[in-house]
């Protein structure tokens, strides 16, 4: 059973009980999409800050920073932080405060987009998913495009130097960590400093994950599906690009953009431009834009996009040559 399923319960009772709204109006699908996204991303946020605060404390991250950048093979650390990406259950949302997390232990920002890059794209329900409607041979086929894109858009990105365009109080965070702390604190003490950390970087993130929900509602309630159909038609040689762009305004993580994509196969659209779709709907989009602003600036937006949405286009156009 989907662990979230009682926070839907909440969202369903909500809207129907409470809003006095059809769940399957316009409106009602919009307010039930933000109660239950909400709550499940503020959850997100909470742990995963909690955890990541931990991780800090305990986990020798220099380590792991040498480990993720060493270059013994070609791309490793980004291969690595790209695989490390496809088992962590997260949209792109709640993948933000692990992004953070790896920007804060030292660990090279183009290394950790390849982490942000994938980790949305890939997960484990998304892929029992995929093989349940496409079977397996087109199932690890879109695994490896899911890693293969977070390792080349990570080690460009890499390349261009872009430090200088992340937000500067996560380099605060950064400096703050490396300062060696002797006293020996008692575990409430620790469990309160956790929670404290955790709660500061949750707060800065928050409104900016309320405003990416809030419109990822108002689309998914009131934009029709047959939108969609009209413009990415199998004799368009302009349809994956038309249907990246369409995607940007969405939010949704992939098991939910997933039977969205099939529908579209079925109706004859090519599986490469369904399948653009659906990395650009999960792992590039204007909610996710609105959130990423609090962690870096307007030029590494626009790279981090660009790059990501030029490898998306190569996928689907891949996809589409290679079944012809």
């Amino acid at each position: 059973m989907d662990i979230f399923y009682p926070l839907q319960l909440v969202a369903d009772w909500l809207t129907a009980r409470i809003f006095q709204l059809d769940i399957q109006s316009h409106l009602g699908s919009s307010i039930n999409f933000f109660i239950y996204d909400s709550l499940k991303i503020v959850l997100l946020l909470l742990v995963i800050n909690y955890f990541m605060a931990i991780v800090r404390h305990y986990l020798p991250v220099e380590k792991l920073r040498d480990f993720l950048a060493s270059r013994r093979w070609y791309g490793f650390d980004h291969l690595m932080a790209s695989l490390f990406g496809t088992i962590t259950p997260f949209c792109s949302c709640s993948s933000i405060p692990l992004f953070v997390g790896f920007l804060e232990a030292g660990i090279p920002l183009g290394v950790t987009f390849s982490f942000l890059i994938t980790s949305p794209l890939v997960n484990e329900a998304a892929v029992v998913l995929f093989f349940g409607l496409f079977g397996w041979k087109i199932t690890l086929w879109y695994v490896f495009a899911g890693v293969i894109l977070g390792v080349i858009g990570g080690f460009f990105l890499g390349k261009l130097k872009l430090e200088k365009y992340v937000a500067d109080y996560v380099w605060k965070i950064k400096a703050q960590k490396y300062q060696a702390v002797e006293d020996k604190e008692s575990s409430g003490a620790l469990v309160k400093r956790f929670w404290q950390e955790g709660w500061q970087i949750t707060k800065k993130i928050l409104p900016y994950v309320l405003a990416g929900i809030a419109l990822g509602a108002v689309i998914h309630g009131f934009v029709p599906t047959g939108f969609l159909e009209k413009y990415i038609t199998k004799d368009n040689l302009l349809a994956v690009p038309i249907s990246v762009l369409i995607a940007v305004p969405m939010y949704a993580n992939a098991t939910s953009v997933i039977p969205i994509m099939q529908a579209l196969v079925e109706k004859g659209i090519p599986l490469g431009t369904a399948l653009a779709f659906m990395m650009a709907v999960v792992g590039l989009s204007l909610p996710e834009a609105l959130i990423l602003k609090k962690v870096m600036k307007i030029p590494l937006l626009v790279y981090f996009f660009g790059i990501t949405a030029l490898s998306i286009m190569i996928i689907g156009y891949a996809f589409n040559f290679s079944l012809k």
